[in-house]
């Protein structure tokens, strides 16, 4: 049975990174550890490490991104939470059987790590990111 191992990350949809980046690191105290364009997501995302997690400002860099689209239709804030997960193949086959939505019900292989979301209509209204680490 897979399990989760913690939360990897709190994304936090914005519309302009700059900006939002000012207040966590200002007001918070929050350093930025990178800031990476992601054109499969057509994102730029700045990673701010908290303890063993970190928080992710996540803004889109065109106005047809997934996150453009989300920014306008919600507004900036919460955009997902993300589980850290010892085997995402076995946790993503055990969700499915047990009904669970999937917006991926294989998981998307990236640098490092795979990575896959959980349908918010199956997590109370919570868009859900399950990763797991790929290299130590």
């Amino acid at each position: 049975m897979a399990k989760i191992i913690k939360i990897n990350h709190i994304a936090i949809a914005v519309p302009d990174l700059e900006n939002s980046v000012t207040f966590w690191q200002d007001q918070l105290g929050l350093s930025v550890d990178h800031i990476e364009e992601v054109p499969s997501q057509k994102s730029k995302v700045a990673f701010l490490p908290t303890g063993d997690s970190e928080v992710e400002i996540v803004c889109p860099t065109t106005p047809d991104s997934g996150m453009a689209k989300y920014i306008e239709k919600r507004g900036p804030g919460l955009h997902h939470i993300c589980f850290e997960v010892d085997n995402i193949d076995e946790m993503l086959a055990e969700l499915k059987a047990k009904g669970v939505m999937l917006i991926d019900e294989t998981a998307k292989e990236l640098p490092g790590r795979k990575m896959a979301f959980i349908h918010p209509k199956s997590a109370n209204g919570v868009l859900v990111e399950l990763y797991e680490v790929t290299r130590s």
